[in-house]
């Protein structure tokens, strides 16, 4: 890219003229999140017609699944007569949906539950009130507007579009990696930075360390809720249980492309350190269990079960759309295994499946 070409691009190339090379994880922020060129701020970049498919898009059995999970959670915190039930990044509301249809089979629950969807862009927006205007959801744009009480917490694929900070070990020390210019053109870039918080023992030169201060700050803030009041977080994402390596990446029309090719045009994500979150989550009081592979969860929910349901009597076109989606959920070359699942709830409070 011989000169920025997308108007977040032109936008970015005079910021930095003016001010200096900027973090990857500010990069993020404004690629994703800028009030006008952010990707999510203007469009809907779910399904077939967009850049990527979700696992509510392929199944209706995961978003029923998620809801089932939900009601057994509720009923093991007590069945309380009120509860928040939040979504982080709902999309198009078809996880939420799909939740709540399956919530059918427990009317209290149903009763007592709040919906609430944190949601930044008015775009989906919009399109998560269309799709469970029957369910009156309350809108919010971080969790400090969630309202006091027993909190549910359902967040798929949300953290990966937290923005991150990169971290290279160099001969000199570490540096920080940035987005700066080069011929007027969007560049990677470094700085001498401090050293980061958590090096792993023997990190060779040249590695990478990513860090992610917001996804922490929004575990952290519901670890400290679920410490004092009945909780829990349900995080579905690609990522890893700690490491190092360049995550970063783009994907456009379903293909990658470089990060730094099409700013605002792209969806831009990193892996999650679930290790990382996992701790924080602990050192605010919360409980954690085993990262499990989406794969894993899904079946001991009863993914296979609910796919015989769904199955039964039907003509051997649907069945077989089934199992392929059975396969994409939680097969190992599939979702299954690329995908993670974090839980963090309350003390004394255990959701399934880790009974």
């Amino acid at each position: 890219m011989s000169e920025p070409a997308t108007p977040l691009a032109l936008r970015l190339a005079a910021r930095i003229r003016a001010d200096g090379p900027i973090t990857v994880a500010d990069y993020m922020a404004a690629c994703l999140g800028d009030p006008e060129h952010g990707y999510y701020m203007r469009r809907d970049p779910f399904g077939a017609a967009g850049d990527f498919v979700t696992a509510p898009e392929i199944s209706q059995m995961f978003g029923e699944l998620v809801g089932l999970w939900a009601v057994e959670t509720w009923r093991r915190m007590g069945s309380p007569a009120r509860v928040v039930l939040t979504e982080f990044g709902p999309g198009r509301g078809t996880l939420m949906a799909d939740a709540l249809r399956a919530a059918r089979v427990a009317p209290d629950f149903r009763a007592a539950a709040t919906l609430v969807l944190v949601e930044t862009s008015p775009h989906l927006r919009t399109i998560q009130q269309e799709a469970l205007a029957s369910h009156a959801p309350v809108f919010a744009s971080g969790l400090e507007e969630l309202p006091d009480g027993p909190l549910i917490v359902i967040a798929n694929e949300f953290f990966d579009a937290l923005p991150i900070r990169q971290y290279v070990r160099t001969e000199q020390g570490f540096a920080e990696r940035m987005v700066g210019l080069v011929d007027g053109a969007l560049a990677f870039g470094l700085r001498p930075a401090a050293r980061p918080p958590v090096v792993p023992h023997g990190l060779p030169i040249g590695a990478i360390i990513e860090t992610s201060s917001p996804s922490v700050a929004v575990v952290t803030s519901l670890a400290d809720r679920f410490a004092h009041a009945p909780g829990a977080l349900l995080a579905i994402d690609y990522g890893h249980d700690g490491g190092v390596g360049d995550t970063l990446q783009a994907l456009r029309h379903h293909r990658f492309v470089s990060p730094l090719e099409t700013p605002g045009e792209a969806d831009i994500t990193a892996h999650v350190d679930f290790a990382a979150l996992a701790a924080a989550a602990r050192r605010a009081g919360a409980v954690t269990f085993p990262l499990t592979d989406q794969g894993d969860f899904l079946l001991r929910l009863g993914l296979l079960e609910r796919a015989g349901a769904l199955g039964a009597g039907k003509d051997a076109a649907t069945q077989d759309a089934i199992r392929a989606a059975v396969d994409r959920l939680a097969g190992p070359d599939a979702m299954g295994t690329l995908f993670k699942v974090l839980v963090a709830a309350s003390p004394g409070l255990v959701p399934p499946p880790f009974d």
